[in-house]
C-alpha cells in the first residue's frame, strides 16, 4: 500500500503528463498509435496508484463495477443504432422536446434539492432513473449519420462528469483527466459539426435523416440507370490507371477489409499506379474511424489525405474507388437544396474520370436518401461484401 503523499503526488503527476502527451500525439494520424500507448500507460499508473492507496477496500464492488463498465457501452442507444439493432433514422414523436425538457428539469431539481440537504433515499433513486431516461431520450431523435458528432459530444460529457467527481473526491488526477477529455471532446464535436456544415444544435435537435429510404434496388432516373461491373473489369481499370484514390467508408469497416485494401494498393503501386486515400471527417460511425482502421493496417501516413487536401486531386484522378462510403460522396449535398445533407462538404469523387463504387446493395446510407452518384454515367457498381470484393480484385489485378 502507498501512504506517502509525495509519492502519490509524483505518480499522479506522471499520469497527468502522460495524458497531455497522449493528446498531443493523438492530434496526428502519424503518431496516434503512440498516443494510445502513452495514454494507456498514464491510465494504468493512475488506476494502479489509486488501488494501492491506504483505505481502499471492498474489492468485490470494485471488480463488479469494472466488469459492468467494461461490458456495457456508454450509450446503449448509440450502440444499437451503430450495430443496426434499431433503425439508424431518428426516432421521434410529437412533443418530444417538451418531454425531454421536463425530464431534464426534474432531474436538475432533484439534484439541487439533494445538494441543499434533502435526505431522502427516494429522491436519489428518482434522480438516477430520470438521468438514465434522459440519456436514452437525448440520443433517440438523432440519426445514425450524425453518430460521429454525437459520440464526440457524449465523450465530452463523460469528461465533465469525471472532472466534477474529482472535485467531490478531492482528486487532482481525476479533475485534470476529466477536463482534458471534456475539452478535447468539445473541440472535436465542433470540428466535426463544422465538417458537416451544421451546428451542434441542429445535429442534436434537427432530427436529421427523416427521409424515406429508396427502393433498395437498381433504379432509373431521367433515362439514367445504375450499371453493375465485375472484379475483372475493375482490375483492368485499376491496373492501367495513372492515379487511383481510395475512398473508405463504413462498409469497409463492417467487412474489416482494411488489410486487404492495403494489399490491393500495394499491388497497384508495384504496377506504377499512384494511390492515395481520401478521408472524410465523418466517414464511418465514430470520430477518426477511417484513420484508425487504415493506420491499423499499416497504410503509409502520407497517403492518408483529409478532405480539403484531396478534393482538388479528384479532377486529375483516373479512378475513384469508393469502398462502402455513401452519404459523404453524395453530390446532392452540393446541388439539391431540398436534401437533408445539402451544404455538407463531401468528397468530390464524381469529378474523377471513372468511379467504382463497392457496395453490398442499393440500400441508402444512414441519411436515408439515395445517392445521385450511383446514376452518374461515369459510375459503375461492384456489388458484394467489401472484403470479398477486394479479395477478388487482388486476384484479378495479379493477372491483369
Amino acid at each position: 500500500m502507498i501512504s506517502d503523499p509525495d509519492v502519490i503526488g509524483l505518480l499522479y503527476l506522471v499520469a497527468i503528463v502522460c495524458f497531455i502527451v497522449a493528446l498531443k500525439f493523438l492530434s496526428s494520424p502519424k503518431h496516434a498509435r503512440k498516443g494510445n500507448w502513452v495514454g494507456g500507460v498514464g491510465m494504468l499508473v493512475a488506476i494502479g496508484t489509486t488501488l494501492a492507496l491506504d483505505g481502499i477496500g471492498n474489492w468485490g464492488l470494485i471488480v463488479a463495477g469494472g466488469v459492468i463498465g467494461a461490458i456495457i457501452s456508454g450509450s446503449l442507444v448509440a450502440f444499437a443504432k451503430l450495430q443496426e439493432l434499431v433503425s439508424g433514422r431518428p426516432i421521434v414523436f410529437r412533443g418530444q422536446n417538451v418531454v425531454n425538457s421536463a425530464i431534464l428539469l426534474g432531474a436538475a431539481g432533484l439534484g439541487i434539492a439533494l445538494v441543499a440537504g434533502l435526505d431522502e433515499q427516494w429522491a436519489l433513486v428518482a434522480l438516477i432513473v430520470l438521468a438514465l431516461v434522459f440519456g436514452v431520450m437525448f440520443v433517440l431523435p438523432i440519426g445514425g449519420a450524425d453518430m460521429p458528432v454525437v459520440i464526440s459530444l457524449l465523450n465530452a460529457f463523460t469528461g465533465l462528469a469525471a472532472s466534477a467527481t474529482g472535485f467531490v473526491l478531492d482528486s487532482t488526477v481525476l479533475i485534470v483527466a476529466g477536463m482534458l477529455v471534456g475539452a478535447s471532446g468539445t473541440l472535436l464535436t465542433l470540428m466535426m459539426a463544422k465538417a458537416m456544415n451544421r451546428s451542434v444544435a441542429n445535429v442534436l435537435f434537427g432530427a436529421f435523416g427523416q427521409v424515406q429510404a429508396g427502393t433498395g434496388g437498381p433504379r432509373e432516373d431521367d433515362g439514367r440507370t445504375v450499371r453493375a461491373t465485375t472484379p475483372e473489369d475493375v482490375a483492368v481499370q485499376l491496373s492501367f490507371a495513372r492515379k487511383v484514390i481510395v475512398v473508405p467508408g463504413y462498409g469497409m469497416a463492417v467487412a474489416q477489409a482494411q488489410h486487404d485494401v492495403r494489399q490491393l494498393a500495394e499491388l497497384l503501386e508495384e504496377k506504377g499506379v499512384d494511390v492515395a486515400y481520401a478521408i472524410h471527417p465523418v466517414a464511418g460511425r465514430m470520430p477518426g474511424h477511417m484513420n484508425v482502421l487504415l493506420a491499423e493496417a499499416n497504410v503509409p501516413y502520407d497517403q492518408l489525405k483529409e478532405m480539403d487536401e484531396i478534393n482538388p486531386e479528384f479532377a486529375q484522378t483516373d479512378v475513384a474507388l469508393v469502398i462502402g462510403a455513401n452519404d459523404v460522396t453524395n453530390p446532392a449535398a452540393r446541388s439539391d437544396t431540398s436534401s437533408p445533407i445539402y451544404g455538407m462538404p463531401i468528397l468530390d469523387v464524381d469529378r474523377a474520370t471513372s468511379v467504382i463504387v463497392m457496395k453490398r446493395s442499393m440500400n441508402p446510407g444512414f441519411a436515408g436518401i439515395d445517392n445521385e452518384l450511383y446514376l452518374d454515367p461515369r459510375t459503375t457498381m461492384l456489388f458484394g461484401d467489401a472484403k470479398d470484393s477486394v479479395v477478388k480484385l487482388i486476384g484479378a489485378v495479379k493477372t491483369a
